[in-house]
């Protein structure tokens, strides 16, 4: 197989970062020094980084600059004013709510309008937003579409399941329902687009129902392109104009603006109903700040109002996806079945079907998590039955994930295909000596999003389960 040329970076490299590869020996201590929990060894004990495309973008001259501008006045600040234009610009949304990241965003949210026993309905909620969900008591549900796990590459694979949305919604009525979110593009299933045709259907069930539909909208650029490139209508359109399009068929949206954003830190929520706003920015100043800082500094604010813009330039994005594809052939001939086709902002490996002699219990993406740090000092990360597995909040009964990947996340801006050709060469090394691998079990946990924190345990191999 002769793998395709990965495009040029449409950037110039202009500073750098020094990183250091660990031997061996040294990746396998620190390694149990940390449990086996790939969260809690350092940074500078780590090669090449992929746990998270979150926070970690190589800003832009633009946006360095910008840094420079930040006032830091505690109310209105000129920063402030820029990054509100800038957002209302974008998102169509009259109310803009700073906050220092999309987990803060999503708390205030939850908080306000989510009752205990009431159902938030997402195409598939991601960590964060399923732990604060199930932290006010209410009760996250996934409807994905259909053809989530069909064989062959879709192209909006992280579509609603609008039928069972319908469905849901007549069997257990409006008020039961704290409120409809789509996240796009959709990571838990493999950082999957989802459609225009799609948003603007649930959009209309939930315009009819009187639900409240919000965007988790942390990587809305890469969703608008495969918008612009995979469905009808839509190929001589902007990255903007799609992104207006589809922000005018919700309420509201929460984003980490760690994604798309291109900074380091910052998020917000966005809004057009002025009684919710007023509840979050009376909430908000009780743990966050005051409205017009919200937890961030104000050349924090000045670094998202460049990036927000900067991240919808085509030569930009459609190097990215074409990273990010690339990526996928390299993991895909070292003998590694992914997720098909790759999304936005990383590849997915399916650890249950590359690691069958680990069933789901015993964690096969965590097991694949740890052998990519001790082959070749990667981190990347389980998205799997450690990180949505446990108990059910409802039932009590334990639970498993519907499938189990590893996530191997590119951050924007940072790594070369050298990188990524070095990953494929580590990748293969693990696939000659799988039957080798081992699972894992926890021996600490915390109540909500354990994968961050948990401490495990590696089973012996006598005790490893084959399945048939």
């Amino acid at each position: 197989m002769t793998r395709p040329r990965q495009p040029a970076e449409p950037f110039r490299i202009k500073s750098v970062e020094p990183i250091k590869l660990l031997d061996r020996a040294a990746r396998e201590e620190k390694i149990v020094e940390a449990h086996y929990n790939i969260f809690k060894i350092d940074a500078a004990d780590i090669y090449i980084d992929l746990l998270t495309d979150s926070g970690t973008a190589a800003m832009s001259n633009r946006q360095w600059a910008a840094l420079m501008m930040g006032d830091e006045s505690y109310a209105g600040a000129r920063s402030f004013r820029r990054f509100e234009e800038v957002v209302k610009g974008i998102f169509h949304k009259q109310f803009v709510i700073p906050c220092h990241q999309g987990r803060s965003a999503e708390n205030m949210m939850f908080s306000t309008v989510v009752k205990p026993g009431q159902y938030v309905l997402n195409n598939t909620h991601f960590d964060t937003t399923r732990g604060n969900t199930q932290h006010k008591g209410g009760i996250a549900v996934d409807l994905p579409c259909p053809e989530v796990d069909a064989p062959v590459p879709l192209p909006f694979k992280g579509d609603m399941d609008t039928e069972r949305l319908e469905k849901f919604i007549k069997e257990h009525g409006t008020d039961s329902i704290a409120m409809v979110i789509m996240t796009v593009t959709s990571n838990s299933v493999g950082g999957q687009p989802v459609s225009m045709k799609n948003i603007k259907k649930v959009s209309a069930i939930c315009k009819k129902h009187n639900l409240p539909f919000f965007f988790d909208c942390a990587r809305f650029a890469e969703n608008c392109f495969f918008i612009r490139r995979d469905e009808p209508g839509y190929a001589e359109k902007s990255i903007r104009e799609i992104a207006g399009e589809m922000f005018d068929a919700c309420d509201g949206v929460m984003m980490s603006a760690k994604k798309d954003g291109l900074a380091n830190i910052g998020g917000f929520i966005a809004l057009n109903d002025e009684e919710l706003y007023q509840k979050l920015t009376n909430l908000m100043i009780l743990i966050e700040g005051f409205p017009t800082y919200g937890g961030l500094a104000g050349r924090d604010m000045e670094v998202l109002a460049v990036g927000l813009l900067e991240v919808m330039d085509l030569d930009y994005l459609s190097h990215r996806v074409d990273q990010v594809h690339y990526f996928g052939e390299v993991l895909k001939e070292a003998g590694m079945p992914i997720v098909e086709p790759t999304g936005g902002h990383a590849v997915f490996v399916d650890a249950g079907q590359f690691l069958p002699h680990i069933p789901p219990e015993q964690f096969p993406g965590q097991s694949l998590t740890v052998a990519f740090y001790v082959e070749g000092g990667i981190r990347i990360v389980e998205i799997g039955s450690l990180m949505f597995g446990g108990k059910d909040p409802v039932t009590g009964e334990k639970m498993t994930a519907p499938r189990e990947l590893v996530r191997m996340a590119l951050p924007r801006r940072v790594y070369t295909n050298s990188h990524l050709d070095y990953i494929g060469e580590t990748a293969a090394r693990i696939a000659a000596g799988k039957e080798m691998l081992r699972g894992y079990k926890i021996s600490y946990q915390s109540p909500f999003l354990r994968h961050f924190t948990c401490k495990m345990e590696a089973i012996p191999e006598e005790n490893v389960e084959v399945n048939s």
